[in-house]
């Protein structure tokens, strides 16, 4: 068994870091709420002041923070995870971050003899409480295979998407496709209903074409159209990883323009104070513009 730090015991990081414990690995925790720090050191954690202090300890540090500022700051300030990471000890960033912050990181842990895999996650806090997450891992293979004992406590689905930065990559590209299917089903769906077409019409005929999505197939019927919009995906982290992609892809000199409207939607959300509800509220907000309610039926 290892001995492992977790920081960021949010939503998602929380039961991540629940089920390292559970599986039998040594646990250190830190998050700026203490509140979430006491829960896991009640389950047998050990708490810690800093993220120093956490990595002091540590074969394997797990970062599960807000964004790619968060990242870096948890590990080049100067109480951080690069201070103190002993050498030979792994780094593992599940945060959704930008690909160029993981290898800045990466570099700088490799001065110290350490080493760093980016890990971003897929699927839902009801995923993160089971450890079926889908997990997207980028660094070096033989890096990546030392990591693998951690990492599986928290996700069923591994795919390792190639060097550092990579799974990070991975993550932003789904997530950009995937919050624009989002805000087109809900342009679609409410703009039909608003023509006189059904639900079960639209869905009935999608479903044999080119039309259909997962995001139709399992996130609606999830949420959205039983008229529940609370989390889920948060529409303000939808947003992030948007912008996430965006920086990544227009700074290899493309253009995304559809990727640029799903961002466009999202903050048209943000701008109406509905960051903290399910990305799934981009349908209301376009139920409420065409005046239906796109709803399934119980």
């Amino acid at each position: 068994m290892a001995q492992v730090g977790f920081i960021g015991l949010g939503i998602m990081g929380g039961p991540m870091a629940a089920n390292i414990l559970k599986r039998g690995h040594g646990l250190t925790v830190f998050d700026v709420d203490p509140a979430a720090m006491a829960r896991l050191v009640a389950e047998g954690a050990r708490g810690a002041s800093s993220p120093a202090e956490v990595a002091r300890g540590s074969e394997f540090v797990v970062t599960m923070l807000p964004d790619a500022p968060d990242v870096e700051r948890v590990s080049l300030g100067p109480d951080g995870i690069v201070s103190a990471l002993p050498a030979g000890g792994v780094m593992i960033d599940m945060s959704t971050s930008a690909p160029e912050t993981t290898r800045r990181i990466g570099a700088a842990l490799a001065e110290r003899g350490c080493f760093m895999v980016d890990c971003p996650v897929g699927k839902t806090a009801e995923h993160a409480v089971t450890g079926t997450l889908t997990l997207m891992a980028g660094g070096e293979a033989e890096v990546v295979a030392r990591a693998r004992p951690v990492l599986d406590c928290m996700g069923t689905d591994f795919f390792h998407c190639g060097g550092l930065g990579n799974g990070h990559a991975m993550k932003a590209a789904n997530n950009l496709l995937a919050t624009a299917l989002v805000a087109l089903n809900a342009e679609v769906l409410s703009a039909g209903m608003r023509a006189g077409l059904t639900l079960e019409t639209m869905t009935s005929v999608m479903q044999k074409t080119m039309a259909w999505n997962n995001q139709l197939a399992v996130a609606f019927p999830l949420r959205p159209l039983k008229g529940d919009f609370e989390p889920g995906f948060m529409l303000r982290l939808a947003h992030k990883d948007c912008r996430i992609a965006l920086e990544m892809i227009e700074g290899m000199g493309l253009v995304a323009p559809v990727g640029r409207a799903a961002l466009a939607a999202c903050q048209e959300g943000l701008d109406r104070g509905l960051g903290g509800k399910d990305v799934g509220v981009l349908l209301k907000i376009r139920e409420d513009a065409a005046g239906v309610q796109v709803r399934a039926a119980p």
